[in-house]
């Protein structure tokens, strides 16, 4: 064999020698890629639906006290959140309270009704009484105009001739002061007496007036504590749970309200009326007394002028 020949052979068994080895490398080369590059692929698909499914399952979780606990607050509370239906749900004592502001508040009504009428009638009368008086000339002629009627006006007339009789005899030989001092004396008791009778009932209006919010003040502050109790044995702030209980505290002092604010107002209307009656008292009063003063300086003229003035 030549040399060339040798040359050739070599280069062949070289070059595949080359090829075979080539060929062998090739699949250790690509095993690794396989098992290098899955790996990264794989983990983050395996956790992404971990981070994506742990809200979800915390989630009801977390809502599901809370879920429960709505049925058990929404049960307590009332469902007719009404006047009527806050004084159904109230405590035993706001209760009481509220009810004995009601009872005020129509006797206060009561009284406005009654004594309205009883002012007007004997402001009326007294009116008519005390007209009759300052026309009539003689104590004799204002009895005729007055008649038997009733009332205070009636009552001066009448009171200042039984006077007069009681002191017929004393007059021959004393002069009209002592009588005049008496008329007067029992007509300021009979003007007493019907200012009394006609102020009768006035001071429940002002004791209304003045203690009602007081009581009702009470009541609010014994609801708001046992709101606040409730508050502390449910555990919850909840405004759905505190404001029923607030609500029903409330309208105590409401009532209470309602109850003082027409009898201050009454009281005052009343105090007002009661004194124009008083005035016209006095009008008749006074006219009284001149009456009488006028009889007794006509005891000291002589009968003809007397017939005559008569």
């Amino acid at each position: 064999m030549s040399r060339n020949d040798l040359f050739a052979a070599l280069a062949a068994s070289l070059i595949l020698s080359a090829g075979i080895a080539k060929a062998q490398e090739q699949p250790a080369v690509q095993a690794p890629v396989k098992e290098s590059v899955a790996p990264p692929v794989q983990a983050p698909a395996d956790q992404a639906p971990r981070a994506t499914i742990a809200p979800v399952t915390q989630a009801p979780a977390a809502q599901a006290p809370a879920a429960g606990q709505e049925p058990s607050a929404s049960l307590a509370l009332p469902h007719d959140l009404s006047p009527w239906g806050m004084f159904m749900n109230a405590d035993i004592v706001v209760k009481a309270v509220m009810v004995g502001l009601a009872f005020a508040s129509l006797v206060t009504w009561t009284i406005w009704l009654a004594k309205s009428l009883e002012v007007f009638g004997g402001k009326l009368r007294a009116r008519r009484a005390a007209d009759a008086i300052g026309n009539a000339a003689t104590l004799m002629q204002a009895r005729r105009e007055l008649g038997h009627s009733g009332g205070p006006g009636a009552l001066l007339v009448r009171a200042a001739e039984e006077e007069r009789a009681l002191s017929a005899g004393a007059l021959d030989h004393a002069s009209g002061d002592g009588l005049k001092e008496r008329v007067a004396s029992r007509l300021s008791r009979i003007e007493a007496a019907a200012s009394r009778r006609m102020s009768r009932g006035t001071g429940l209006l002002a004791t209304i007036g003045s203690t009602a919010p007081f009581v009702g003040l009470f009541g609010t502050v014994w609801g708001i504590m046992n709101a606040f109790i409730g508050i502390s044995q449910a555990q919850t702030t909840n405004l759905a749970v505190v404001a029923p209980g607030i609500a029903e505290a409330l309208l105590a002092t409401a009532m209470g309200l309602v109850a003082a604010i027409p009898a201050v107002v009454i009281y005052n209307v009343f105090a007002r009326s009661i004194a124009g009656y008083r005035q016209i008292l006095a009008d008749a009063s006074a006219g009284v007394e001149r009456l009488v003063s006028r009889d007794l300086d006509f005891r000291t003229v002589p009968p003809a002028t007397a017939m005559a003035a008569e």
